[in-house]
């Protein structure tokens, strides 16, 4: 099976699956209680890296499918959505983070990108790789990076049911002033955004990110963003 589709598929779907399993169900605090909780985040991360290159080596190896031939919309569309992932993503990376890993017990009321959508780096990733299956027509790029698209996403999901099981009615107040979905409590009247409150350090750093990885990627990864 190595070399194919069929590889890729089930690297995709341990990887996802191992996420699933061992970080949001029951298994974790079992796994805590016996381990500890600093070990127990060590064997993840390091089980999760190897599930990732078991994925990149299976995606490299899996033969050339097309769906469709890439034009200059793909590459322009790609392109606009990685700019708002950037943003995103440097936006969201703070260790004050209300949905993130080490968050305190408590939440505060949402502030700065956290108005726009509960998840911002969730929702980075996600973008991610929705931009790359939008940059990519093959068979291999639409599972490889629609896997880690997807379990962004779904991410989300299980953070917001862990974080209401644990803080009750302090993230319902949370939630209700806030969105999974970017943009939906503005639109909605329930968030509303005042200029700069994101940061300008911060939308400075998503631009520079993108910049990085925009003019990195040929040499890194071995494909121009503008190739024909």
């Amino acid at each position: 099976m190595t070399g194919t589709l069929a590889e890729l598929f089930l690297a995709g779907l341990v990887f996802a699956g191992s996420h699933v399993v061992v970080s949001s169900t029951a298994l974790r605090p079992a796994l805590v209680r016996v381990v500890g909780e600093r070990p127990f985040l060590v064997l993840y991360s390091l089980l999760s890296i190897a599930l990732l290159v078991w994925m990149v080596r299976a995606h490299g190896a899996a033969p050339f499918v097309e769906y469709w031939a890439l034009g200059t919309g793909h590459r322009h569309l790609a392109m606009g959505i990685m700019f708002v992932a950037c943003m995103l993503v440097a936006a969201g990376l703070s260790p004050s983070s209300p949905t993130g890993v080490l968050a305190a017990g408590t939440v505060p009321r949402p502030a700065g990108i956290f108005k726009i959508t509960r998840h911002p780096v969730m929702w980075g990733v996600g973008l991610w790789g929705f931009a790359h299956m939008a940059a990519n027509g093959d068979a291999a790029s639409l599972l490889f990076f629609g896997w880690l698209a997807g379990l962004a996403l779904l991410g989300t999901v299980f953070i917001e049911r862990k974080k209401k099981a644990a803080l009750g009615a302090d993230w319902e107040a949370f939630a209700a002033a806030s969105s999974n979905l970017p943009f939906a409590a503005m639109l909605a009247g329930r968030a509303r955004l005042g200029p700069g409150e994101i940061g300008y350090g911060r939308l400075a750093a998503g631009l520079a990110l993108y910049l990085i990885l925009f003019f990195a990627h040929e040499y890194v990864i071995g494909v121009s963003p503008l190739a024909p």
